[in-house]
């Protein structure tokens, strides 16, 4: 960083450097706007790394300060609106033709999108895994990098952890996950599921006359045991993480799935939003790449590309699910029970969600309110009017306050 003081809006964004970047290999007008195009992608890839490196710092934290989730939720979003720029401006690299590019393309020679640094850290730095990784020319990605400080760099994004990494501890430490926050979420939602697939087919099949419904009653019963099950069985949840299935522990899963249906609890709300966006993050990610294998395909169709590689065929191979890095969140859907069935939360749990104290409420009554609304408002936060276990020198202090 430098003490100088600019002079000027140029010196200020060190435009004459910028600017004066851009060197084409050709009088073709057409490279002109490839050039900008994909300086432009870089300097938004640096902006991202720049926002997805800030909210790693944040959830570094042993515990996560609950006053920088809506900090992570902005940076989150700042990514997602970043990228969805990235997505639209294929759109104007699309407006040269197929022609247009040949006449330039030999000077690229071997240069290609592939040898981008930023986007590699950013894969990284988000959470793909090595071994899901498609081979480019059988090699290993790296291997495309030969200054040293590049090197350096992705060496450190694989050991440092990722976001996923970082998220997926976070999630692990979601209150209700055990018997001691007052709540034992897991344990519970397995009685309620299983009340629920009883309710919406066993039952059913059991009353039913025709055989043809009650066989698929029957079916549609024991498919919906079978999905719970590979959630339920420890065993069978970490065989599938060790296939590359799933990214998260059992442990974090049973966290992003209590999120996720108690996201109107104010103490959820914004890490529902943190989730939401992270899969924001994938699915754009994902249509960025759709969209370049099109625009791939449409100015070279299934010629080899720049960098040797098999150009089209290998960009689609990257579209799959292996690349998307918080895969179990989008399945979280899969494992969501009808509303009616979800179980409510236990006063205790309540209390220990709140965000506000009797402390808090002394302070809310000496602003604006009587006498009889404080000691309502402490009844409420401490349901002295309905004992559910908790020792009287809890009722006495209010909440405890939980950090996620």
């Amino acid at each position: 960083m430098s003490n100088k003081v600019p002079s000027s809006y140029s010196d200020y964004l060190g435009l004459h450097g910028l600017l004066d970047s851009l060197s084409m290999t050709s009088a073709v007008h057409d490279e002109h706007l490839f050039i900008i195009t994909h300086q432009a992608y870089e300097l938004w890839f640096k902006q991202i790394l720049f926002e997805i490196d800030s909210v790693r710092d944040v959830f570094r934290a042993p515990l996560l300060d609950e006053s920088k989730t809506l900090l992570i939720v902005n940076r989150l979003n700042r990514v997602v609106l970043i990228l969805k720029l990235l997505v639209d401006q294929i759109n104007i690299l699309e407006t040269m033709t197929p022609l247009d590019f040949l006449e330039f393309r030999t000077g690229l020679a071997t240069a290609s999108g592939f040898q981008s640094l930023q986007f590699r850290l950013f894969e990284n730095k988000m959470g793909v895994k090595e071994d899901h990784r498609v081979k480019y020319n059988q090699q290993h990605y790296i291997r495309v990098f030969n200054d040293p400080k590049s090197i350096a760099q992705l060496k450190d994004s694989i050991d440092s952890p990722s976001l996923l990494t970082l998220v997926e501890r976070w999630l692990e430490r979601t209150p209700g996950l055990n018997e001691d926050d007052g709540f034992n979420f897991w344990d519970i939602f397995q009685q309620v599921v299983k009340r629920w697939q009883d309710d919406s087919y066993l039952y059913p099949a059991q009353t039913e006359d025709d055989e043809d419904i009650k066989e698929s009653h029957l079916a549609d019963y024991h498919k919906s045991r079978e999905t719970f099950e590979s959630l339920f069985d420890v065993e069978k949840y970490n065989s599938q993480r060790e296939r590359g299935e799933r990214r998260l522990s059992h442990l974090a899963f049973q966290g992003a799935l209590l999120i996720s249906l108690y996201r109107e609890e104010p103490r959820f709300n914004q890490p529902f939003q943190i989730l939401t966006l992270l899969m924001d993050i994938d699915s754009l990610i994902t249509k960025w790449r759709y969209n370049h294998v099109l625009m791939v395909q449409r100015m070279i169709g299934s010629k080899v590309g720049t960098g040797g590689s098999s150009g089209y065929q290998y960009l689609r191979a990257t579209i799959s699910d292996r690349y998307k890095v918080f895969l179990d969140l989008f399945n979280l859907s899969t494992y969501i029970i009808p509303r009616a069935y979800i179980p409510p939360m236990t006063n205790r749990m309540k209390r220990r969600l709140s965000v506000l104290s009797t402390e808090d409420l002394l302070k809310m009554k000496q602003r604006n309110g009587s006498k009889s609304d404080l000691i309502n408002g402490v009844r409420d936060r401490l349901s002295l009017n309905e004992d559910d276990g908790e020792d009287e020198e809890e009722k006495k202090t209010g909440p405890v306050k939980f950090e996620i």
